[in-house]
């Protein structure tokens, strides 16, 4: 490299670090050190910037948040630069592990050129990276700045779960580890699971902190095994403060994994170190995983996440709305909380869904007509999942009766009522027409209509019979 070029790059360098430290000041440490700092320099020809980032999921983000930003301040710097890319660095299959040529080190360049004693040095704040060894690659993936305990709404079905992680994350020493969370897909556990980091890194920037999915330890541990370097593999995650995996139900079955695991779990939790794990199952449940893991797993605190009841899912759709600035009316609010009830990302994204067509519509005000006929095609999926024999099921159950006795021609009150609220609900909750009801009660459809008149005058007139038919709806719903 000839010294002119040495220069220009040097330049382009100590731009970097000063666009960097003005970054940092602009987000502040939190965000920087999530989503800033682990950019990278590339390549930079014919006034393009590469600027190398380590996952498609980071890029995404720096996409949508940071690079119209980092544009202006590039220009600003340098008016050489017309444009800036974000490009994911990733490895190469061949046995020479280079990564991505755009994204080869301008540090690395100048490191490796002969130069002055006085070459210039990387500022604070930039990264280095080597481009053989693992040793060097960030563990953690990035936190989701909205993950915090302040943005999670908390009720009666993950209020134990919200303690627990709350009491791991304020406590350096707690009396339960590892702590497990489970549950179903999108009921709140990697929310848990962020918030715990961001409320650990702001009380103690200091402690190391390891978050990452049980896919991204499989991959880091057959990657060490490919490169023979198990000893550095071993010595990163064996010298963190605090291991947060993720998903680990993704390990059932790899058996070479789970054996790395189980000893960096027994290092772990023998020197006082913190492990925090989440899975859909119960340790016990979990297929595929080595007995003597799933006991360690479940040797600690296991909280389970229930699915959202109907006050919480208004709770979380209002908070959501005041996060984004948008006024719900009530009545679209208790419409998607009793049409979404099975999972929170969906609710949420119903929400997305609504607040974008009233803004791309000129702020067209947000009704529960527009809402029903924006989500028209999500709704079709999620309205009719109830049976009419699950609704038979549990109205009998929650009244003490058999299904025969509901099927049968007895009239009495202790009996009638019960399956005039079934038909009812069969009505709400399915999309069978009236006679398909009536067969399935032995009745005709004239017989279902007056059912159904029946109850939607009583819940007006007995606010009793009104409970006990919520009641049933929202399990029913789950």
């Amino acid at each position: 490299m000839s010294e002119k070029e040495l220069t220009k790059e040097k330049s382009v360098i100590e731009q970097w670090g000063q666009i960097c430290s003005q970054l940092k000041n602009e987000v502040g440490e939190t965000a920087y050190d999530s989503w800033l700092k682990p950019l990278t320099l590339g390549s930079f020809n014919d006034g393009i910037m590469n600027i190398c980032v380590p996952t498609r999921f980071m890029r995404n983000w720096v996409l949508t948040h940071y690079s119209d930003r980092i544009h202006k301040i590039w220009e600003k710097k340098n008016p050489k630069i017309r444009s800036v890319n974000f490009v994911v660095q990733t490895m190469q299959e061949d046995m020479k592990g280079l990564y991505n040529p755009s994204c080869r080190s301008l540090l690395k360049k100048i490191s490796t050129s002969p130069t002055p004693h006085n070459v210039y040095k990387p500022q604070e704040g930039m990264i280095v990276t080597s481009e053989f060894s693992s040793q060097n690659e960030s563990l953690s993936v990035p936190l989701n700045p909205s993950y915090t305990f302040d943005n999670f709404v908390v009720g009666k079905t993950n209020e134990f779960a919200y303690a627990a992680a709350k009491k791991v994350a304020e406590s350096r020493n707690v009396s339960f580890n590892p702590l497990f969370l489970y549950s179903g897909v999108g009921l709140g556990k990697t929310h848990l699971m962020h918030a715990i980091a961001w409320h650990i890194k702001q009380q103690d920037p200091n402690r190391n902190i390891v978050y990452l999915s049980a896919e991204k330890f499989m991959y880091k541990f057959v990657k060490a095994l490919r490169y023979k370097d198990t000893a550095a593999f071993k010595e990163q995650f064996r010298s963190v403060d605090v291991l947060m995996v993720d998903d680990v139900q993704f390990m059932g079955g790899k058996d070479t994994t789970q054996e790395e695991f189980f000893h960096t779990f027994n290092s772990l939790i023998e020197e006082g170190r913190q492990i925090i794990i989440s899975a859909d199952k119960s340790p016990a449940d979990l297929e595929g995983i080595e007995t003597r893991l799933k006991s360690r797993l479940g040797c600690g605190l296991v909280a389970d996440i229930h699915p959202t009841d109907f006050d919480l899912r208004i709770g979380i759709l209002e908070n959501k709305a005041k996060q984004l600035g948008v006024e719900l009316p009530q009545k679209v609010s208790e419409f998607l909380a009793q049409k979404i009830s099975s999972n929170i990302r969906e609710l949420e994204g119903a929400l997305r869904r609504i607040i974008a067509h009233s803004q791309l519509l000129s702020n067209k005000e947000i009704t529960l007509d527009m809402t029903q006929d924006v989500l028209k095609d999500m709704l079709r999926s999620f309205d009719r999942r109830t049976t009419i024999d699950e609704i038979q099921r549990k109205v009998a159950e929650h009244f003490n009766i058999s299904v025969k006795e509901m099927q049968s021609s007895r009239r009495a009150r202790n009996v009638a009522r019960p399956r005039q609220i079934a038909m009812y609900l069969a009505k709400q909750l399915t999309s069978r027409s009236l006679p398909e009801i009536g067969r399935k009660f032995d009745r005709d459809h004239t017989t279902v209509m007056h059912a159904v008149r029946k109850v939607e005058e009583l819940v007006i007139e007995e606010p009793s019979l009104a409970e006990h038919v919520d009641t049933l709806r929202r399990q029913l719903e789950i």
